[in-house]
C-alpha cells in the first residue's frame, strides 16, 4: 500500500470504521432473513414438485433485475436508508440459497432415503436426521456464495442514503481520489473473504455440534437487527433536518465543506445518487437537496432553490472537452463547435432539460429542435463504424449535450458519430477522453478544476471566482497535463444550489441559505 493511502485511511479511520460496521450490519441482517426464509422454502419444494418450478423461477427472476434498478424501485414504498437496502440484499441473497438447499437434499442418494423409511422413520425425521444433514456441504455452498454476493452488492446501497462502504466508492469516483475508492473497495473485499472463511469454519462446527450452530444464526441475526434499530432511532431522535447530497458535492471545496465554513450550516447528511435525490425530496424522505441550477426537475417538481445570500457557489462554464489527439487529426471540429459558442442560456438549458424530464420527449428532438431553432441543420444522419465517440455523465443535461453534439458533428462534417451516454461520474469520463475511448464529452470547469486538475487550495480560491480566469487556467493546465483542449465555452453558467420542497419553504419562511441555517440554530428545524 502506498503512503498516501495509508495516510488517508488514518486521517478517516473513524469513518472507515463507521462505514464497515454499517456494511456489516447491512449484510448479516438481509443474510439472515434470507436464510430464515429461504432455507425452510428450500426444504418445502423438494416436497412439492410443481411449486418448486415457480419458486425456483421467481426467485431466479429477481436475482435478474438490475441492483439499481431494484433499489429505485423500493425506494417510493420504503423511503431511503437502511430498509429498502436490506429488502434488496435480502431477495438478491435467496436465490443461492433456496436453489442449493433443494438441490442439496434432491441429490442425496435414494437408497439412504429407503434405508431410512425401512427402519421406522417419519417423513420429517428422514429429512431432519437423514437429508439435511448430508446436503450440508451444498446448502452451506449456497450461503457463502449469497453472503459474498450481498457484500458486493451493498456498495450499490450507498446510493440510497444506506450507508457502508459504497459511500468512499462513490465519491471517489465522482472525485477521481483513487485512495478515497480504495477506502471502501479493500475494505469490501476483506469482509468478503473475512465471511467466507468465518462460514466455512461455522460449517465444520455444524458437524461438530448442531444444535450449537442452530442457535448461532438467531443470535447474530438478533445483534444485526438491534444495530440497524438503533442506528436509525438514533438518526430519527436527533436530527429533524436531513440533507440528501451527491457524493461530489459532499467532498469538493466549492459544495458542502465550503457551504459550512460560509454560513456556519450544520446539517445531518445522506449520501444519494443524483438520480434518486430528487425523487427522495419529492417524497419528502429528505427536506433539502443540492443540485445544478438549471436543473429541469426543480420545475417539474416544483421545488424552491434557496438563494445564495452571500454568493458562495461561484458560476462555472459549460464546455466540449476533446481529446487532444482526436482534435489534431480532425481540427475543424473547432470550428464545427464554434457554431455552438455562448449560444445557450441558462433559460435555455433548464428548458431543455425540463422536456425531457417533464414532458417526456425524447432526447434526439429535444436537441434537433433546439439546433433549428439556432438556424442549424439537423437533417443528416451518418452510419457506419464511429469515427467520433461522444460520451456523457449520469444525467439528463449530459444526454442533451452529448446529443447536440453529435447531431451537430454530422451535419457539418462527413464523420460517424457514436453517442455513450450515462457514464457514471467525472473520473470515468475523462479517464476515457484521455485514453481515446471516447472522443468528446460536455464538462464544467469548476468540476475540472476540483476533481481533475486538484490544484493548492490558494491557487483555488485565487481563481474561483472569475469565471473566465478559472476557464483560462483549466484550458491551460488540462492541455498541459492531460493533452486535453477546451472548445469554447456554450454560454450558460451552471452552478451548485440548495433547494427545498416549494411549500415547506413557502411555510417556514425560508427564502435563503442564511434563513435556513438560522431556523435550525433557533431550533425551528
Amino acid at each position: 500500500m502506498s503512503q498516501d493511502f495509508l495516510q488517508f485511511l488514518i486521517s478517516h479511520k473513524d469513518e472507515v470504521i463507521n462505514l464497515t460496521l454499517q456494511h456489516i450490519g447491512l449484510t448479516m441482517t438481509s443474510l439472515l432473513i434470507a436464510l430464515i426464509i429461504g432455507l425452510p422454502l428450500g426444504m418445502v419444494i423438494t416436497r412439492y414438485k410443481k411449486l418448486a418450478g415457480i419458486i425456483l423461477g421467481s426467485v431466479g427472476i429477481i436475482q435478474t433485475i438490475p441492483s439499481l434498478a431494484l433499489l429505485g424501485f423500493l425506494l417510493p414504498f420504503f423511503g431511503i436508508g437502511a430498509v429498502p437496502a436490506i429488502i434488496a440484499l435480502f431477495l438478491y441473497a435467496l436465490l443461492p440459497i433456496v436453489r442449493n438447499t433443494y438441490t442439496g437434499i434432491k441429490e442425496v442418494d435414494s437408497s439412504i432415503k429407503e434405508a431410512a423409511r425401512g427402519m421406522g422413520m417419519s417423513n420429517f425425521q428422514i429429512l431432519t436426521k437423514v437429508e439435511i444433514p448430508l446436503a450440508m456441504p451444498v446448502v452451506f455452498s449456497g450461503i457463502r456464495t449469497a453472503c459474498v454476493i450481498n457484500v458486493g452488492v451493498a456498495t450499490l446501497c450507498a446510493l440510497i442514503a444506506s450507508g457502508g462502504l459504497g459511500e468512499f466508492i462513490y465519491r471517489g469516483i465522482a472525485l477521481n481520489n483513487t485512495n478515497m475508492i480504495l477506502a471502501g473497495a479493500i475494505p469490501a473485499a476483506f469482509l468478503a473473504i473475512f465471511f467466507d472463511f468465518t462460514l466455512g469454519l461455522i460449517q465444520k462446527l455444524f458437524k461438530q455440534t448442531p444444535k450449537l450452530c442452530l442457535k448461532s444464526p438467531l443470535l447474530l441475526l438478533f445483534i444485526a437487527v438491534m444495530f440497524v434499530i438503533i442506528q436509525s432511532f438514533t438518526f430519527n431522535s436527533t436530527h429533524s433536518l436531513i440533507a440528501g447530497f451527491v457524493p461530489e458535492f459532499i467532498e469538493r471545496t466549492d459544495g458542502y465543506p465550503g457551504l459550512k465554513r460560509c454560513y456556519g450550516l450544520n446539517l445531518k447528511i445522506k449520501e444519494l445518487d443524483s438520480q434518486l435525490m430528487f425523487q427522495a425530496l419529492k417524497a419528502k424522505q429528505v427536506d433539502i437537496i443540492c443540485g445544478y441550477s438549471t436543473e429541469g426537475r426543480i420545475k417539474t417538481y416544483n421545488f424552491k432553490i434557496l438563494e445564495d445570500d452571500k454568493h458562495f457557489f461561484p458560476p462555472y462554464y459549460a464546455c466540449p472537452v476533446i481529446n487532444g489527439g482526436t482534435l489534431k487529426q480532425y481540427p475543424f471540429i473547432k470550428d464545427i463547435f464554434s457554431k455552438l459558442a455562448g449560444k445557450i442560456t441558462n433559460e435555455q438549458i433548464t428548458e431543455l432539460n425540463y422536456k425531457v424530464e417533464y414532458k417526456r420527449q425524447p432526447i434526439n428532438k429535444v436537441a434537433k429542435d433546439f439546433l433549428k431553432e439556432l438556424g442549424l441543420r439537423v437533417d443528416i444522419e451518418h452510419h457506419g463504424i464511429p469515427d467520433i465517440i461522444i460520451g456523457s455523465k449520469n444525467f439528463t443535461e449530459q444526454f442533451i449535450l452529448a446529443e447536440i453534439f453529435a447531431v451537430l458533428i454530422e451535419n457539418y462534417s462527413d464523420l460517424n458519430v457514436e453517442v455513450k451516454k450515462g457514464l457514471a461520474g467525472t473520473k470515468i469520463c475523462f479517464d476515457a477522453l484521455t485514453k481515446n475511448e471516447i472522443n468528446i464529452y460536455p464538462e464544467y470547469t469548476g468540476t475540472a478544476l476540483f476533481a481533475i486538475l486538484k490544484p493548492q487550495r490558494k491557487v483555488a480560491d485565487s481563481i474561483l471566482r472569475d469565471k473566465d480566469r478559472l476557464y483560462s487556467y483549466v484550458k491551460s493546465e488540462s492541455k498541459k497535463s492531460f493533452n486535453v483542449e477546451w472548445l469554447q465555452p456554450l454560454g450558460f453558467n451552471n452552478t451548485w444550489a440548495l433547494m427545498m420542497r416549494d411549500n415547506e419553504a413557502n411555510k417556514l419562511m425560508i427564502k435563503t441559505i442564511s434563513d435556513l441555517r438560522r431556523m435550525i440554530n433557533e431550533n425551528k428545524l
